[in-house]
């Protein structure tokens, strides 16, 4: 008779191949419009007994479409997603990336295709949006920068890829913080050098004389 014992006797409360249990994590499913059918959860995803995760469907269709989250724990949500057009996919997602209580990131599907295309951020914190990133022809690639760099409220510097290669090919700035972009740059043949460049002397944004490798030009003012 075998001595080796029958691995169906081994009690339900002790793992048959060593390690540890894992503890799942502790949620609460709530009814919040009195339907019978849970529509909102608070997780509690690393055991410390605060939560750090609500999940919401808010159109009480039996698909998610709001997400808070707080990712470092500290009590304060800092991130969350949202179903917009209740389609089933996240289309927009706002972040508290240095963890100040204030929303400084921003971005959204605006095509709804899966892929972010426009992404506005706060870079100093300061509670003010000052660099906006855009995907214009959903391509999965930025073509597009607007940047407001010495944080007055006004775009002073623009960055477009018009070929859609990945890299900037037209430039403005606005030199002297106006509001009115003057300086422009380009590379009209796409090698990565800039080859033309123009300013607008009398203030009204359009180029007034620019020059290129070929020379100069004058337009009318």
């Amino acid at each position: 008779m075998s001595t080796e014992p029958d691995p169906a006797d081994t009690p339900n409360d002790t793992p048959a191949t060593g390690g540890s249990p894992v503890e799942a994590p502790d949620v609460s499913w709530f009814d919040t419009d009195g339907d019978s059918v849970a529509d909102a959860a608070v997780v509690d995803t690393n055991n410390d007994r605060q939560p750090d995760l609500l999940l919401a469907d808010t159109d009480h269709d039996g698909l998610v479409d709001v997400a808070v989250a707080d990712t470092n724990h500290d009590g304060v949500a800092d991130f969350a997603l949202a179903d917009t057009d209740h389609d089933g996919q996240f289309d927009t997602a706002v972040a508290d990336t240095n963890n100040d209580g204030m929303v400084d990131t921003v971005a959204t599907d605006s095509d709804h295709d899966g892929q972010l295309d426009t992404v506005i951020s706060d870079t100093n914190h300061d509670g003010v949006a000052d660099t906006v990133a855009m995907d214009t022809d959903h391509d999965g690639l930025v073509d597009a920068v607007a940047v407001d760099a010495d944080q007055d409220g006004l775009i002073d510097a623009v960055a477009l890829d018009t070929d859609h290669d990945g890299q900037a090919d037209v430039a403005a700035y606005d030199s002297d913080h106006d509001g009115q972009l003057d300086t422009y740059v380009a590379d009209t043949d796409h090698d990565g050098q800039v080859d033309t460049v123009g300013y607008a002397l009398d203030g009204d944004g359009s180029p007034d004389i620019a020059y290129t490798d070929h020379g100069s030009d004058s337009f009318d003012a």
